[in-house]
């Protein structure tokens, strides 16, 4: 088994004054052959890989704070802490550093810390300065001792040597004692000049006077001191605050006594921090860089020490999960576990997965279902911020445990059907809880989070899953509110809450393109949406244009039929037209839409706007983008109409120069002898169609370019085969107003028209040899001879 003696963390100073968390493992110190010298090692108690490989140099200068910490600095603005289990493995490896440097083990520091610059360095006391004498303490010389600390601050060798001579003298107890004669006194000057006096030794920032100030027989007599500050024209009232206003609540109780004091110790220097000390001006922050670490190793060790406490944790969410237990005593257990989760927040990523880890094996997530669906605000409010931590820090987590309910016999009892629950009933006007719960879900629907590993989807099957037994309860609000042609309800407080639901709807559409668009499709979703574009607040018509806007933004062809088959445009133009072209959001969101169509050249988008809505738009004259849309519709349709004539030539020369099959010839024969009777007992109707066709054969004509004309004048002289199938060839026989029902059918029928005279040989491409071969082909054995004495009867 390792020993425990020397197994520690070590921390590193980042840019931003915090610690970060370099691993665990446990420390030795032996001589490096590279270093030529002693060395402090850790390597790592997971894998045994070296953390740090450090020489003890002589002139480094080392610290030993709170017993189990030694902190240094390797290079400029490099610092580095070890934090040990016990303070024996602490002891024994000072004890080995002080050795190297040739110091006594019983030091709180082996070296003065020279923090200013060269120049900074020649104009300061030299180390063989004489120490600093401080006067004796008593009333009459708190002004000098004042003005003496004062002086001592901005040199780094005399705050040292000031600090040595505080606590060496056990000075600060001195300066206690003459405050409770000057309180007793009620001389206020001197309370005052005591204020200062302490507020400059805070600024020493020297973790062996804060030991000492924060031990718990002087740390009230210090907030006392801090109370009667020269700026305030009253004491404070702190040291009643701490002792009647704010009570520790041990909800479960704590068997480690060493546990109990660092909570009111931490406790307490926070509030010294946050609410006693003056804010520190810009050259003072960093002088209290000190007591800041103070209270963070503080939380850690709390956390660390809490964690080790398994059978308090496992009694925690017992309790908190018995429905046996009053609301009171749940609140106190609710409130201390938030306190627990913003402790953790000073551990590293690792250090911080194994605490969620831990609790949520606890039973931290069936706890919150409880807590979070309760009427008591205040449980509520902390469960909600429980949750936060917990989702902030790993989704993945809080989704798994989502996915191993997949077979609930209720939806209701489902964690995520409970946040929308608690979003959809906020009772806050402002709707602080819903705000947060939507933040939640947000990141538990952000697919960029989301594992994707070899064997399984993570997002795959939470989408299903969240579309399945969840989608439905989100969308409830806004579909009770837009069941009629305008909204229902158009309180406040519904519309912001409508707000958010559509904020995380329009999340959806950007994000979960197949799950959302299969919702959105079947559900008819986007009409209901459009209904509150009636809405009396702005903010929620611009939500419903939003949500538009991203799903024409996909540019996806089933969303544009979608709309289209809809008519789903209309509402945003009616919107549009209520705005009356004041210039506002609601106007440049909408016209925003419009060019978006128009820019992107979305044809079928584009087409349905201009052809259903140009004329409603085309008076807007201070955009240009419903004109350009009518403009390229109109464009559009010429081509088509061009498309649609070289088309509809193309049919007809095709339907004169082809024919299938015998078989087709013999239909169509046998046909237009059926129809005969029928066209002739119509009249009226056959002059019509036959007015029609002569048209036809005009717009015909004089497509034709003169090549084919002249051509057209020989084929003239050419006997023309009669073709029975045929329409224009049938139809123009019976039409001909001299026409006679009994007479035979000449092989060589004239067709005329107003403008062109011709045979029906014009069809024919006299340049195309293997076509008037395929004519002549047909002509010749095309027909059944059967048929053709039927056609001269």
């Amino acid at each position: 088994m390792a020993d425990t003696r020397r197994r520690v963390k070590l921390y590193a100073l980042n840019a931003d004054r915090q610690w970060d968390d370099r691993g665990t493992g446990h420390v030795s110190s032996s001589f490096v052959d590279k270093f030529k010298g002693t060395s402090l090692l850790v390597r790592a108690e997971s894998d045994g890989s070296l953390l740090l490989e450090s020489k003890i140099h002589p002139d480094t200068a080392y610290q030993k704070q709170q017993e189990t910490l030694i902190v240094w600095s390797e290079g400029e603005n490099y610092d580095l802490a070890l934090s040990f289990q016990e303070k024996a493995g602490c002891d024994e490896i000072w004890e080995k550093i002080c050795q190297v440097q040739g110091k006594d083990p019983s030091v709180e520091i082996t070296q003065d810390i020279v923090e200013e610059s060269e120049d900074e360095r020649y104009e300061d006391v030299s180390d063989t300065a004489p120490p600093i004498e401080l006067p004796p303490c008593d009333i009459g010389r708190l002004e000098e001792i004042s003005e003496l600390i004062s002086s001592c601050l901005p040199s780094p060798i005399r705050r040292e040597k000031l600090a040595v001579a505080l606590e060496s003298d056990n000075y600060i107890k001195k300066l206690i004692e003459v405050f409770h004669t000057c309180e007793d006194l009620e001389n206020i000057d001197s309370l005052h000049q005591l204020y200062e006096i302490f507020k400059n030794i805070f600024l020493l920032n020297k973790n062996a006077l804060f030991e000492v100030m924060f031990a718990d027989d002087t740390i009230f007599d210090v907030v006392g001191v801090l109370e009667y500050d020269p700026s305030s024209p009253n004491p404070k009232q702190h040291r009643e605050y701490l002792r009647n206003v704010s009570r520790f609540k041990e909800v479960i109780p704590i068997t480690n006594p060493e546990l109990v004091n660092k909570i009111h110790q931490t406790y307490r220097v926070q509030y010294i921090q946050d609410a006693v000390l003056p804010t520190p001006s810009v050259f003072e922050e960093n002088m209290l860089s000190t007591l800041s670490s103070f209270i963070f190793f503080n939380k850690v060790e709390i956390v660390s020490l809490l964690q080790e406490e398994e059978k308090f944790l496992a009694e925690l969410f017992v309790q908190l999960t018995d429905e046996t237990t009053d609301d009171e005593k749940r609140k106190d257990l609710v409130l201390f576990l938030k306190e627990f989760c913003t402790f953790s927040q000073t551990l590293q990523p690792q250090s911080r997965e194994t605490f969620f880890k831990t609790l949520l094996n606890l039973g931290a997530l069936q706890a919150l279902e409880i807590t979070l669906g309760m009427d008591d605000q205040t449980i509520k409010s902390a469960s909600i911020d429980i949750l936060s931590y917990i989702v902030d820090f790993s989704p993945p987590m809080v989704r798994e445990y989502v996915l191993q309910q997949s077979n609930p016999q209720d939806d209701d009892q489902l964690i995520i059907n409970i946040i929308i629950e608690q979003m959809i009933c906020d009772l806050d006007p402002d709707l602080g809880g819903a705000v947060q719960l939507s933040g939640i879900l947000k990141l538990l629907l952000d697919p960029d989070n989301m594992l994707v590993t070899v064997n399984k989807s993570e997002k795959t099957d939470f989408l299903n899953f969240f579309y399945k037994h969840c989608m439905h309860v989100l969308i409830a609000p806004v579909l009770a509110n837009t069941a009629g042609d305008k909204p229902s309800k158009e309180d406040s407080q519904t519309a912001q809450l409508l707000g958010l639901i559509m904020e995380l709807l329009t999340f959806c559409v950007e994000h979960h393109t197949y799950h959302i668009k299969n919702y959105i499709l079947h559900k008819d979703l986007l009409r209901r949406i459009l209904v509150l574009l009636k809405s009396k607040h702005t903010f929620l018509v611009l939500c419903a244009v939003r949500f538009m806007r991203k799903i024409i933004g996909l540019k996806d062809e089933f969303y544009n039929r979608y709309i289209i088959n809809g008519n789903l445009v209309a509402p945003v133009v009616d919107a549009f037209k209520r705005n009356n072209g004041r210039y506002n959001l609601l106007d440049s969101a909408i016209l925003e839409m419009f060019e978006f169509i128009k820019s992107e050249d979305m044809k079928s988008l584009g087409t349905y706007v201009a052809e259903m809505f140009g004329k409603a738009l085309e008076k807007v004259d201070y955009v240009q983008t419903f004109k350009s849309l009518r403009l390229r519709f109109e464009q559009t349709q010429d081509k088509l109409k061009d498309r649609s004539s070289l088309e509809s030539v193309s049919a007809v020369l095709r339907n004169n120069r082809f024919r299938r099959d015998a078989r087709q010839l013999d239909e169509d024969e046998e046909m237009w002898f059926n129809e005969e009777d029928e066209m002739e007992d119509n009249e009226s109707m056959n002059d019509s169609m036959s007015r029609k066709l002569d048209a036809e054969f005009d717009q015909i004509g004089k497509m034709l370019d003169k090549k084919g004309r002249e051509t057209e004048e020989k084929e003239n002289l050419r006997a023309v085969p009669n073709k029975p199938g045929s329409p224009i060839l049938n139809i123009r026989k019976v039409n001909s107003p001299t026409s006679n029902s009994a007479q035979p059918l000449s092989p060589t029928v004239e067709v005329k028209s107003p403008t062109l005279t011709r045979k029906v040989g014009l069809v024919d491409y006299p340049d195309e040899d293997s076509d008037d071969e395929e004519e002549e082909d047909d002509d010749s054995s095309g027909v059944p001879v059967s048929k053709r004495p039927r056609l001269n009867t």
